[in-house]
């Protein structure tokens, strides 16, 4: 039917009546690719690589007769799995910078009756995006503090039934930040799937307002918190939470699934080094005898210590401190909405910049 252009910015105006195809090959999309968008390999990874390979070699035109070998039986198959989609008739698609496999793929998919668009410098343009967001200098964060077990992601979710706006790191990097938490946790995106994920909440939110997001170490587990979202973040306002010791064990013995005492003990591994080989054998010795929580304490003791050093090197003047002596997620949240409501967000970023 047609082929129309657009910019990887109207890519956040499409509706999922209009599917976005990512037409790179299987391990280019799980390195990372637009959220939302659905695998249609033009080239499977061994024909890209070949077809890369004899390009280098023999130059384009040797590559684009292999590149036409591999796909011409295909033809068909794309076009029929293309019509099984839920579409509106109308598909988006891209490769890594708008070239000859969006071209290609646009050509034919039109030619079977489909409206397409094709964004105009592919997946690379969207990445641009990303990271043009990341650096905007008008982020406020307001950044949820404590020790391990203070209920922050449950205070942070909460936060957005009264209307917040919340980015849940952990949430969009499956893992819960901490030696622990990998455990019942889906596998990791990669760093740059990661920033795309963390692109698509972002984009939502109103800069004008403040966005409270979780207290994490520039890693949650194996992906990276990309370096100029980091800095707002440390440039943000640290709303510390401390509530009693016995409340912070209940949360965790709640939270982790701790009838998996494999998991528990080779977690306790990863940390001897730093944990000692005294307190993780104790640590050990209290799982296989299902002292689950004094297990728990033994890895308070290790988590806190870190904590209270990252704590005072913090500014004071960028730090509010709330104690608590109760767990009613519901009444925290409250006291820490009201707490946000009497700062003037634009005065103590002109003077707390970095």
């Amino acid at each position: 039917m047609s082929i129309d252009y657009i910019n990887a910015e109207d890519i956040l105006k499409l509706t999922d009546s209009s599917p976005i195809l990512d037409v790179r090959s299987p391990l280019e999309y799980l390195n990372g690719h637009i959220p939302g968008a659905l695998n249609f390999p033009l080239f499977t990874n061994e024909e890209r690589a070949e077809v890369g390979t004899l390009y280098k070699k023999k130059g384009s035109r040797v590559a684009i007769i292999k590149g036409l070998e591999f796909v011409g039986p295909k033809l068909s198959a794309f076009v029929q799995q293309a019509d099984s989609l839920n579409t509106n008739g109308t598909l988006a698609l891209y490769c890594w910078r708008g070239g000859k496999r969006s071209a290609s793929m646009a050509w034919l998919l039109s030619n079977a009756g489909f409206n397409i668009k094709v964004i105009t410098g592919g997946y690379k343009a969207y990445r641009s995006l990303v990271h043009k967001l990341f650096e905007q200098p008008d982020w406020k964060l307001i950044v949820l503090g404590g020790k391990t077990g203070s209920m922050k992601s449950k205070v942070l979710r909460e936060m957005s039934t009264f209307s917040e706006q919340i980015i849940d790191l952990e949430k969009l990097a499956n893992h819960k930040g901490s030696a622990f938490g990998w455990i019942d946790e889906d596998a990791q995106p990669s760093t740059e799937q990661f920033e795309n994920l963390l692109f698509s909440e972002l984009v939502k939110f109103k800069t004008s307002e403040p966005v409270w997001c979780e207290n994490e170490s520039k890693t949650i587990g194996k992906v990276y918190i990309p370096n100029s979202f980091w800095n707002h973040m440390q440039n943000g306002i640290l709303f510390h939470i401390d509530v009693d010791f016995n409340i912070r064990i209940r949360h965790i013995l709640s939270t982790y699934n701790l009838d998996n005492h494999a998991d528990l003990i080779f977690s306790f591994e990863k940390i001897r080094k730093r944990l000692g080989h005294q307190a993780t054998d104790l640590a050990i010795h209290f799982i296989k005898s299902n002292q689950i929580k004094d297990a728990a304490a033994v890895a308070l003791e290790y988590y806190d210590k870190f904590y209270d050093y990252g704590l005072g090197r913090k500014n004071p003047s960028r730090v509010l401190k709330f104690n608590f002596d109760h767990d009613n997620v519901i009444e925290i949240c409250e006291s820490l909405i009201q707490e946000k409501n009497k700062i003037n967000f634009n005065e103590y970023y002109s003077v707390n910049s970095i």
